[in-house]
């Protein structure tokens, strides 16, 4: 598998398709959908439950093969041939990080803890990993509950250890499932805006799931998904915004 070049796109694909079944039992999940996420764009999926939006996102994730379809991420195309396991595991961990509508924290570690860990499986020294994610958990104002556990921590906290470990081994790509379908309004859109954030600073291309319309002005682009497919949507920021 080829190495990802830092000036391509985060994310190109091209005609994805993921059928379930055969027959009289095929269900077409999702149908020719193609999108591209720039370095440096933060961008929300919109749309009905059962549109397909976490159909797209396991497969841009490498967690589900697609039916048909071309992916590339950081311009390695990881569709070529059959996956090879033992690196497509490796290429997830090092160029994606995921952040999920409950946090995930492992309990019985802090929250420095929690973001040290995702390093040290991908060979990191202790001392380094730690020292990274004092300065990711800083970085995202919770370094204040470094050595807390995440009983200990809000929603809200618990979600920026969260995102703190999703940076961990520096993604080209963050994938978020509905982050703030468990927050109120003023901390979903507090997370919704640690994206935009994560994003502009870093050169990370990010693909928010969301339900969630109160804060869509964070967002460069909208897409919209129904029916298994994607079309970016009439006003979308991206058409009145620069990055």
């Amino acid at each position: 598998m080829r190495s990802p070049r830092p000036d391509a796109p985060a994310v190109e694909a091209d005609a994805l398709t993921k059928i379930y079944g055969s027959g009289n039992t095929e269900v077409v999940a999702m149908r020719e959908a193609s999108l591209t996420i720039a370095r440096g764009e933060v961008a929300a999926l919109l749309g009905p439950s059962g549109a397909g939006k976490t159909t797209l996102l396991t497969v841009v994730g490498l967690v589900t093969p697609p039916t048909e379809g071309q992916l590339s991420i950081a311009g390695v195309p990881v569709l070529e041939g059959p996956y090879p396991l033992t690196n497509l595991r490796t290429f997830r961990r090092q160029r994606l990080g995921f952040v999920f509508q409950q946090s995930n924290l492992i309990p019985f570690l802090t929250a420095c803890e929690n973001v040290q860990v995702a390093m040290e499986l991908d060979g990191w020294p202790r001392r380094a990993a730690r020292r990274r994610a004092l300065e990711l958990l800083d970085y995202l104002d919770v370094a204040n509950r470094a050595d807390f556990y995440p009983t200990t921590l809000s929603g809200g906290q618990q979600q920026r250890v969260a995102v703190a470990r999703a940076l961990a081994n520096e993604p080209a790509v963050v994938l978020a499932d509905e982050p703030t379908a468990a927050l109120d309004s003023h901390r979903g859109r507090q997370v919704m805006g640690l994206f935009r954030k994560v994003a502009h600073d870093n050169g990370t291309g990010v693909l928010v799931v969301t339900h969630d319309h109160r804060a869509l002005d964070v967002f460069d682009t909208l897409y919209e998904m129904e029916d298994g497919v994607v079309r970016m949507t009439e006003g979308s920021p991206a058409t009145s915004m620069t990055h």
